[in-house]
C-alpha cells in the first residue's frame, strides 16, 4: 500500500511539472545571430551578452566564420552590410572586391582574342583586392561599441583552439583537395586530410587575427600580413600590389528601397543586382495576389518564374559598378515599366527567353558564398552576405597567414560573349577596368511592416540568392508560414538564359513537373539540385524574435535570453 502510494504521489507531481511546463510562456529572445556555424553565430550571441551591439556581433561573427567555415569565410574576400538601427535608419557599406589597378579588359585573353581556360578561377591571377578587413573596420568606426580588439578575439581564441569538422564539411575538403594540391603543394594546410570530428586549429590564423586585432585595418592592408599577401599573389601569377592594398576603400550606399504591399523592403543596391532584381520581381508579381494560390503551385510557379524570366533578362544588360556604369535604377523598378514588361505572360504558355529582350546572356556566380542575419536587444538588425566567390576562393592558400584568397575577378566579364567558370555569359556593363568593383548577386535584405523592424534575411547560392530571398519573404508574408518553415520549404529557380527551371530534387510532384512541361517550360531531373542556405530572423509585432536556419547546411541559430 505503501509503495502504491509513493507511484501516485510521484505521478500527480509528474502531472504537476508537466501541466506547469507546458502552461509557462517560452522565454523570449532578446537577441540572435543566425549563421553558416553555430561556432559563430554562439560568439555574437556572447558579444551581444557581454552589451554589444548588432554591429558588434557582426564584426566577431565574420571573424569567426573566417575560421571555421573557410570555403566562404574571409578575410581575402568581400561582401555586402545592409542595416537597420534601433532608430528606423537604414543604410547599407558595400565592401566588395576590386580589380587590381594593373587590371585590365583583355587580362584573361590570348593574342588571338580567346579566353585562357582557368586562369579567372584558379590561381593568382584570380584574385580580387580584398575588402573584407576594410568594412568591418569602418563599420565597427561607424557603429562599434566595444574595443576592437574585443571584438576579433573570439576567431583567436577559436583558431588557436580549434573547431570541429562537420560530416559536410569534410566532404567540402575531400572535394576540393586537388586543387589545394595543384595551386599549393601537397603539404599545403587543408590537404592534410582533416575527416569529420577532427578537430582543426589554426596558428597561422591566430597571428594574423592578432596583427588585426592590434592595429585594426593596417594590421592586415600594411606590415607582414600585406606583405605574405602580396608576396603569395605575385608567387602564384597574379597582379595585385600594396599600392593596390593601401587605396582599397569600402562604400556607404543607399540600399534600394521598394513597396511591397504593407511591406518596406531595403535591400543592397548595385555592385550587388540583388536588390533591383528582387524588386523587379516582388513588384511585377504583386498584381497577380500570388497568395491567392498554394504554395508552389503551378500557377504561383508560373507567376513567379516568369517575372523571374524578366528580370534577369534586364540584369545582364544594365547593371554594374555605378562608379563605372550609369544605372537606370529608378527605370528598372518603376510599376508602369514593369506592367509592360508582364504584358506578354500568359497562365497558357512559357514565355521562351529569346524572346524576352536584352539579348546579352546573364553571368552567374559562385554558389559558395555565405550570410548571416543580427538582431540585438536594443533593436538594432544587420543583414551581411560576404563570399571568396568560388569555394575557397581562388585555391590559393596564404600558409605564412592561414587563409584562403578569393577568385572574385571571374564575377567580370571575361569577354562578352563568352561564358565564364559557370558556363554562362556576362555583359559589357560589367567588363574588366582597373579598381572597378565586378557585379553580385548578393541580397542581403532588411524588411520592414508597419513601419517596425520585421525580417532581416539573406543567403548564399550565386544566382539563386535572389530567388531564395524572394520565395522565403513570400513564404512568410504571403503564405503566413514560421520563418524556419518558410526556410526549410522547396525552392525553384529561373534566371532567364539558360532557359530551364530548376527545382530541388524529389521535393516537387511529377504532375507537377509533367503539367508545367505540357505548358513549356524546360524542366529535366538533371537540373535539380540544392538552392540556396537562408539565414533569418522574423520580428513580430511585439518585438519578440523567431530565427530559421537553413538545413540544407551547418547553419545555426544562437538566441539571446
Amino acid at each position: 500500500m505503501k509503495q502504491v502510494q509513493i507511484k501516485l504521489f510521484k505521478g500527480i507531481l509528474l502531472f504537476i511539472f508537466i501541466v506547469v511546463h507546458a502552461c509557462t510562456p517560452p522565454k523570449p529572445i532578446k537577441g540572435a545571430v543566425v549563421s553558416a556555424r553555430e561556432e559563430a553565430s554562439a560568439i555574437g550571441v556572447e558579444i551581444m551578452k557581454k552589451g554589444g551591439s548588432a554591429f558588434d556581433a557582426m564584426i566577431a561573427t565574420d571573424l569567426a566564420l573566417t575560421v571555421c567555415y573557410p570555403n566562404a569565410g574571409n578575410i581575402a574576400g568581400g561582401g555586402f552590410l545592409v542595416y537597420r538601427t534601433n532608430q528606423g535608419v537604414k543604410g547599407s557599406l558595400d565592401f566588395r572586391e576590386k580589380a587590381p589597378l594593373a587590371a585590365d579588359a583583355n587580362m584573361y585573353l590570348d593574342t588571338e582574342g580567346n579566353v585562357i581556360p582557368k586562369i579567372s578561377t584558379l590561381g593568382g591571377l584570380a584574385v580580387g583586392v580584398p575588402g573584407t578587413v576594410a568594412g568591418l573596420y569602418e563599420i565597427h568606426q561607424k557603429f562599434g561599441t566595444l574595443a576592437w580588439e574585443d571584438l576579433v578575439q573570439p576567431a583567436i581564441s577559436l583558431a588557436k583552439n580549434g573547431y570541429v569538422v562537420t560530416e559536410k564539411q569534410y566532404k567540402s575538403f575531400e572535394g576540393k583537395k586537388e586543387d589545394f594540391i595543384a595551386v599549393n603543394g601537397i603539404d599545403t594546410f587543408y590537404a592534410q586530410g582533416f575527416k569529420a570530428g577532427d578537430l582543426v586549429k589554426n596558428e597561422a590564423l591566430a597571428v594574423t587575427l592578432e596583427h588585426i586585432a592590434k592595429k585594426g585595418k593596417a594590421g592586415f592592408y600594411e606590415g607582414p600580413v600585406a606583405d605574405a599577401l602580396i608576396q603569395r599573389v605575385q608567387a602564384t601569377g597574379g597582379i595585385i600590389t600594396h599600392e593596390d592594398l593601401l587605396t582599397y576603400k569600402p562604400v556607404w550606399r543607399d540600399p534600394v528601397y521598394f513597396k511591397y504591399k504593407d511591406l518596406s523592403i531595403y535591400t543592397m543596391a548595385p555592385p550587388s543586382s540583388g536588390g533591383i532584381c528582387l524588386g523587379q520581381i516582388m513588384k511585377m508579381i504583386e498584381p497577380y495576389n500570388v497568395g491567392q494560390y498554394e504554395q508552389n503551385s503551378m500557377e504561383a510557379i508560373q507567376i513567379i518564374v516568369e517575372a523571374e524570366r524578366r528580370s534577369y533578362a534586364d540584369r545582364s544588360l544594365y547593371l554594374g559598378d555605378p562608379d563605372f556604369v550609369n544605372i537606370p535604377q529608378d527605370s528598372l523598378l518603376d510599376v508602369s515599366y514593369l506592367n509592360e514588361r508582364m504584358e506578354s505572360f500568359s497562365f497558357e504558355n512559357a514565355t521562351k527567353s529569346p524572346e524576352i529582350n536584352p539579348g546579352t546572356i546573364v553571368w552567374e556566380e559562385s554558389e559558395e558564398t555565405t550570410h548571416y542575419s543580427i538582431v540585438d536587444p536594443m533593436g538594432n538588425a544587420v543583414a551581411v552576405t560576404t563570399t571568396l566567390n568560388g569555394s575557397y576562393g581562388s585555391k590559393v592558400f596564404v600558409e605564412e597567414g592561414g587563409y584562403f584568397l578569393n577568385n572574385e575577378m571571374d564575377d567580370f566579364s571575361s569577354k562578352p560573349g563568352v561564358p565564364n567558370m559557370f558556363g554562362l555569359i556576362g555583359g559589357k556593363a560589367n567588363a574588366i577596368a582597373p579598381q572597378k568593383r565586378m557585379l553580385s548577386a548578393m541580397t542581403p535584405t532588411i524588411v520592414e511592416r508597419n513601419g517596425k523592424l520585421a525580417m532581416v534575411v539573406g543567403t548564399p547560392g550565386g544566382s539563386t540568392i535572389i530567388t531564395s530571398v524572394l520565395q522565403t519573404l513570400l513564404n512568410v508574408f504571403e503564405y503566413d508560414m514560421d520563418i524556419q518553415t518558410a526556410v526549410t520549404r522547396p525552392r525553384f529557380h529561373h534566371q532567364w538564359l539558360p532557359d530551364v527551371v530548376i527545382f530541388e530534387p524529389n521535393l516537387f510532384s511529377q504532375s507537377l513537373m509533367d503539367s508545367l512541361q505540357g505548358k513549356g517550360y524546360d524542366i529535366k531531373e538533371q537540373y535539380s539540385r540544392i538552392i540556396g542556405r537562408v539565414d533569418a530572423i522574423l520580428i513580430s509585432e511585439d518585438m519578440s524574435l523567431s530565427t530559421g536556419a537553413d538545413p540544407r547546411g551547418d547553419d545555426a541559430a544562437v538566441h539571446l535570453y
